[in-house]
């Protein structure tokens, strides 16, 4: 599967990538469907490493569903014996005083208690198969869950490139996992039961009627033929709609990841045309699977009804010589008892149509995931293969003759015979251009990718032959925009330890990723010394934490935070802000206290005071020559001091040397980059002034802003209280009835109210037909009775008959093919409905709804992958089958009434009991539904982080500790498989046995009547046909209950998020929701040429989970149109949140936010339409670069290619883009990680440029760009950006220094304004951050 991007790049990718795991998978992906979906299935149950306890689960499983197949069909003989009592008791009832129909009675009675002991039987063996089965299903899909998660951490990131995208995963994991938990539960007990059934009916038909039975053999091939050829086609038809699904999720797992930059640039109507364009494909192979289904269905009921239709006519021709023959030896009863029980076999195999599809969808699933689990990895690194480093081995590192190109782009070398040497001890600096191939050097270090050809030594050893873990232990790298793990700063600095080799360390390692450190988070400010009173490991660890923070210089913003080293730092590290993050992980690096030190861009979102620090800290260990540093940099100020320096370009090594020799060489690249970085400024400072004042000045800077992520601390906080609330909501939603559910849904149907129409009509009938089998059985039986009828007569009411049963099955097979059509579009559509309504919907709410609730990009995903999923299978033939069994039981209630109501009065008193079974399963699954809905949620919210910080994880050899946690997190759910199964399934084995029950009394009373003359045996088998056709039905829809539970709860979660949306119009054919709003709104700020008028009147701010936290405090200033404005000011001061307010992601607590004198929280979102977003981290979408380009454009205008080219030009990244050999058409991959940091930044800055807006905003725009590139983009800005006023954030001063005003935030407030030369001249901080940067 190809992770939502052009399928048709996939298959090249895995062909012509000889290193790229994807084409050794190719002869497993053609082993699976040889072998066929039936043995598959047996692959299935046996996957994933069972235990004894399954292994023995499954056999008592089966025997235990074998074996109650057998009790019904002894039930049949039984009633073939009672059918001749009947028959006599009939006749002398009718023959007046001379025969007593009382002498039959004891014979009667003793049949009966027969039956009730049959019954019993059957109850406790029914009860242990279902037990069994429901715990082998859950046990199954934990094995599977952990099975894929562990292979997908086995995985080096390029495998996720290709596919495996993070929504894709999440899909798997919920979509798949479900499939197979549903495919292979009680469902499977009772088909075994059926098959058994029938075996025992024709084991005893042979015995008894070996012709009769001979006949009716033939109805199995049918069965099987017509089974085998629409299987195929469903699974063809779920594979693609499934790879339609994916890509789709995968869309909207980006989408919801990157909220804030949707929202910006009104992005959503496009990513929802996008969205709802798989989500049709998926629609339209879903309903093409439901047409196969439907006329399977169909074909089923005709050949099980031409086959009662051919029992009928062959056993009155054998009645009718058993009648003319006295001494033949069979008995009419015993001939019914044989037609009786082929047709029982019929109904029985027809009612395993419903449960086909979730067999199917598990064979399926387990297809899709094994895809995944078999893909061997190229680079293992839970694998124990490969030589181990000794602890004194020279880590000098080697490349000899390096070529390496990215699986995604073959062809196109990303390094090219590169010879290279890192010496041991030594600082190795990398410079170059943006996409030259630096992080391309340190990825290939850390054996993230492997090169191509040539080879990469350490200690003498080529690294393919060392242990993936021991190579990792000795180095850590951290990334130029590094992710960071849900959970608190200490357990995050703490995770850089799981892989260390080190002695010292070793005591602690238990501690990683456990209980503790979980429990020192909640403590808040206390974590450190709660944690420190622990034992000496912990404090030992605490220590290690406290050191690292303090050398990344992160010690003193963490300890002012409300909660210390408590504070969460969100999804990926979002709660704190770029410059922390980097800190935080830098730290997570130096704990370890490693041998090699890879550093790619660390200090890129940094501001200069805090980086002089660790760099100062970096090059005292670099001085004692105590670690290997490699370092890739585009501030060429923070590589003067080491030891070597490389240059490189176009993936080729161009010139190396220390820094004075490389400035000494006259016109050479790295001279040339020096000179772009040199600011026109005279200014100077006495270099020990400069080191002395910008420590204090740092700390004081830092004690100003620790509110920044105290405020993000308490929004993780608040999140916490918000989810026990959430949950008590979700509570309340699942009490609701299900009738108020399913109001909520009437209003989707009604586009499709003519194929609902003609499904509820179909349906009905079909209800009906089993109903009218009854009605023509009764008569039959009458008719055939050899003490009132001829043999003449006997055969012509058997032709009779026999057509009737003939063109009733004529009837199924049209009503089943309309009503499982029917239900199959409306459910289709329904589901579309849903997905497409609930994705708008959750764009449209606002960064703090988002942000509250402990709501993640996952959890909201879940809703749209595994919550709509539940109510659309629920909506569809479920639904259906749920109605026709409903009409059924009216319809044999009316009936037996008419016949006979004293016999349908008793039975009916059974009814209430099946129902009350019934919905108390259904009561006690949504029960456990519900107390693990959140344990599964974080599970999958765990597995995705992983998947999506793929490179932090492989780095930090964390897969163990992710796999550990996520077991963890399942347990509970695990030990109450046992309990939950054996609860609910006693009230399942109740309704499933009750039928036996039933029949018992019915016997009994009926022939009670029979015998006193009031009703004839017709009248007793049109109620008993009737009403136990309706409770075996009843028990086989029971079998869908947990289907019933989990949509309940779904479409109450779904449609209260639909319900939040403002525009719930389904019209298709105007999918671009935004030009609708564009044209409304038209004009609220015009779209003409020149800049816009920012100004902030009095605003404070501080986020609603935090009142008291102030963020911003009473910021007022004014922005002129065309001014060019620069923010300048330590990581985490407010800067970013200015931002967020300009655009009105949030709204101030106090004060107004003015553009061109109109107050912001009074304009309707189109306001955004002059806007243009740089962002920080560039959030790019997967899909084509010129798809990611033209998001830019004003929502309802398309943006030319022209337009396209001419913003790419301004950004500097046109040349790289048209050397691609699909030049704008190349395929971004999952969150653009195809392309290098430097170009995912360009091209979001040629898509803030498209949108030709009054108003730009830069948020560090140029943080991963190398010099040259600045230089050139800075022009381009210039000249892009005469007529439209700038907005810029950046820790880079030579990006600003032209600027018309620049203002220095520090703690939430602008302590200073000015132009570059005048803040040099007056402000001491501005002044040591400009000299900080400066070379010379």
């Amino acid at each position: 599967m190809a992770a939502g991007n052009d399928t048709t790049k996939v298959p090249k990718t895995g062909e012509e990538s000889s290193k790229g795991g994807t084409h050794m998978t190719k002869p497993e992906k053609g082993r699976l469907p040889n072998m066929g979906n039936f043995f598959i299935y047996f692959q299935l149950l046996f996957a994933a490493d069972p235990t004894i306890l399954d292994y023995a689960l499954i056999v008592a499983g089966t025997i235990c569903a074998a074996a109650a197949g057998v009790p019904f069909p002894l039930m049949g003989v039984l009633f073939g014996q009672l059918v001749d009592d009947f028959n006599s008791a009939t006749c002398a009832a009718q023959a007046g005083p001379s025969l007593d129909p009382f002498r039959y009675e004891a014979a009667i009675n003793d049949k009966v208690i027969k039956t009730a002991w049959i019954g019993a039987i059957a109850l406790v063996l029914i009860y242990c198969h279902l037990t069994c089965w429901g715990i082998i299903s859950q046990r199954l899909a934990r094995r599977m869950r952990n099975h894929y998660v562990g292979a997908l951490l086995r995985q080096p990131p390029s495998f996720f490139d290709t596919r495996g995208s993070a929504g894709q995963v999440s899909s798997r994991l919920q979509s798949d996992i479900a499939a197979i938990q549903s495919g292979t539960s009680e469902k499977v007990g009772t088909v075994i039961t059926t098959f058994s059934f029938i075996i025992t009916v024709y084991v005893i038909a042979f015995s008894a009627q070996p012709t009769l039975a001979g006949i009716l053999i033939s109805v199995l091939p049918a069965f099987l033929i017509s089974g085998f050829l629409s299987s195929k086609y469903i699974a063809k038809f779920a594979g693609k709609q499934n790879d339609a699904t994916s890509h789709a999720a995968s869309i909207a797992s980006e989408a919801l990841s990157h909220i804030p930059v949707v929202q910006a640039f009104g992005a959503a109507g496009r990513l929802e045309k996008m969205f709802t364009g798989f989500m049709a494909d998926g629609r339209k192979y879903a309903i093409k699977k439901a047409a196969v289904a439907s006329i399977q269905t169909g074909m089923l009921y005709f050949i099980a009804y031409s086959a009662n239709a051919l029992a009928f006519w062959q056993g009155s021709i054998r009645i009718a010589g058993a009648a003319a023959d006295e001494n033949s030896g069979s008995t009419i009863g015993q001939i019914y008892a044989i037609v009786y029980l082929l047709i029982d076999s019929c109904v029985m195999l027809g009612g395993l149509a419903p449960l086909v599809p979730f067999l199917g969808g598990a064979v399926s699933a387990y297809k899709r995931l094994m895809e995944d689990i078999n893909t061997p990895s190229a680079i293992d690194a839970t694998s124990e293969s490969g030589r181990h480093l000794p602890d004194d081995a020279q880590k000098m590192i080697y490349f000899r003759n390096v070529t390496f190109e990215y699986p995604t782009r073959p062809g196109q070398p990303a390094l090219q015979n590169v010879e290279l040497e890192f010496p041991a001890g030594k600082h190795t600096a990398i410079v170059g251009l943006s996409g030259s191939g630096k992080s391309t050097i340190a990825s290939l270090i850390a054996r993230l990718h492997d090169p191509s050809s040539g080879r990469i030594e350490m200690d003498g050893l080529d690294l393919t032959e060392i242990n993936v873990r021991s190579l990792r232990s000795t180095m850590t790298f951290v990334q130029q925009q590094p992710s960071l793990f849900d959970c608190s700063i200490l357990e995050n600095i703490a995770l850089g330890l799981v892989n260390s080799s080190k002695a010292e360390h070793q005591d602690v390692k238990h501690l990683l990723g456990g209980q503790t450190l979980a429990e020192a988070a909640t403590k808040g400010k206390d974590a450190m010394s709660w944690a420190a009173s622990q034992g000496p490991a912990v404090a030992l660890l605490v220590k290690l934490v406290r050191d690292a923070a303090e050398k990344a210089d992160a010690a003193a913003f963490v300890e002012r935070l409300a909660n210390g080293y408590g504070t969460s730092v969100g999804p990926q590290g979002t709660f704190v802000s770029g410059g922390q993050r980097q800190r935080i992980a830098l730290a997570q690096a130096l704990i370890r206290d490693p041998e090699i030190l890879i550093l790619d861009e660390a200090t890129a979102s940094v501001d200069s005071a805090s980086e002089r620090k660790i760099q100062a800290a970096i090059e005292r260990e670099a001085a004692c020559g105590q670690r290997t540093i490699i370092s890739i940099a585009h501030r060429l100020s923070t590589i003067r001091e080491a030891d070597n320096i490389v240059v490189m370009e176009g993936g080729r090594v161009v010139e190396q040397g220390s820094y004075n020799e490389l400035m000494a060489i006259q016109g050479g690249k790295f001279a040339h980059l020096a000179d772009l970085q040199k600011m026109n400024s005279s200014t100077t400072a006495d270099t020990d002034i400069r080191s002395s004042t910008s420590q204090d000045d740092l700390d004081e800077k830092m004690s100003k802003i620790s509110t920044i992520v105290d405020k993000d601390h308490e929004k993780a906080a608040a999140a916490q209280d918000n989810k026990k609330k959430e949950e008590a909501g979700e509570e309340e939603i699942a009490k609701q009835p299900f009738g108020s559910v399913m109001k909520g849904i009437a209003w989707l149907i009604r586009p499709s109210i003519g194929w609902f129409i003609i499904a509820l009509v179909a349906a009905a009938i079909v209800g009906a037909t089993f109903s009218g089998s009854g009605l023509i059985f009764g008569y039959t039986v009458g008719a055939l009775n050899p003490c009132q009828s001829t043999v003449e007569r006997i055969k012509s009411m058997g032709r009779f008959f026999g057509g009737m049963i003939f063109m009733l099955g004529a009837v199924e097979l049209i009503a089943n093919f309309l009503a499982w059509l029917g239900y199959g579009i409306i459910g289709e559509r329904i589901l579309f409905a849903l997905r497409k309504l609930s994705f708008r919907s959750l764009l449209e709410q606002n960064l703090e709804w988002h942000a509250s609730e402990g709501r993640t990009p996952t959890r909201l995903l879940s809703i749209i992958t595994k919550d709509c999923m539940s109510v659309g299978s629920f909506s569809g033939s479920t639904f259906g089958t749920v109605f026709a069994v409903g009409v059924n039981i009216i319809i044999a209630i009316i009936v037996s009434h008419i016949y006979a109501w004293k016999i349908a009065l008793v039975t009916l008193v059974t009814i209430p009991i099946l129902l009350g079974c019934g919905f108390m399963q259904l009561r006690m699954l949504a029960r456990f539904e519900e107390r693990h809905q959140e344990a599964f949620s974080t599970a999958n919210s765990l597995a995705t982080e992983a998947i999506q910080s793929i490179r932090s994880v492989a780095t930090l050899s964390l897969e163990k500790t992710y796999m550990d946690s996520y077991k963890r997190l399942l347990d509970p759910a695990a030990k109450q498989i046992v309990r939950s199964a054996a609860t609910t399934n006693i009230l399942l084995a109740l309704s499933h046995s009750i039928s036996a029950f039933v029949n018992g009394l019915t016997y009994w009373w009926g022939s009670q009547l029979i015998m006193k003359g009031e009703y004839t045996q017709r009248d007793l088998l049109i109620v008993l046909v009737a009403m136990l056709t309706s409770a075996q039905l009843w028990g086989t829809m029971f079998t869908l209950a947990p289907e019933f539970s989990r949509a309940r709860l779904a479409i109450s979660r779904v449609m209260k998020v639909v319900h939040q949306g403002s525009n719930l119009n389904l019209d298709e054919t105007d999918n671009d929701l935004e030009s609708s709003a564009e044209t409304k709104d038209k004009g609220v700020l015009s779209r003409e040429k020149g800049g816009l008028t920012v100004e902030f009147n009095d605003v404070s701010f501080s986020y609603p989970s935090n009142p008291d936290a102030a963020v911003l405090d009473s910021v007022s200033f004014t922005i002129a149109p065309r001014q060019f404005v620069g923010l300048v000011g330590p990581s985490g001061a407010g800067k970013s949140t200015i931002m967020n307010l300009v655009q009105r992601l949030y709204s101030p607590t106090s004060g107004q936010v003015l553009l061109d004198n109109m107050d912001i929280s009074n304009l309707p979102d189109s306001f955004r339409n002059a806007i243009a977003l740089v962002p920080q981290d560039p959030a790019l979408f997967d899909g084509t670069i010129r798809h990611n380009v033209a998001l830019g454009a004003v929502p309802g205008y398309e943006a030319t290619d022209a337009e396209i080219e001419e913003a790419c030009r301004v950004a500097n990244i046109h040349e790289e883009i048209v050397a691609l050999p699909d030049g704008y058409n190349t395929a971004c991959g999952p969150s653009a990680s195809r392309l290098s940091g430097g170009q995912r930044q360009r091209i979001a800055i040629a898509r803030a440029l498209v949108r030709r807006p009054r108003l730009l905003l830069l948020d560090e725009s140029t943080s991963a760009l190398d010099a040259a590139g600045e230089a050139a983009l800075q022009k381009g800005l210039e000249r892009a950006s005469q007529g439209t006023t700038v907005l810029a954030i950046t820790h880079r001063l030579h990006t600003v220094h032209k600027a018309d005003m620049i203002f220095v935030v520090e703690g939430g407030k602008i302590v200073d304004k000015g132009k570059h030369v005048e803040l040099v001249d007056r402000n001491e901080s501005y002044r040591l951050n400009a000299m900080q940067q400066m070379l010379q």
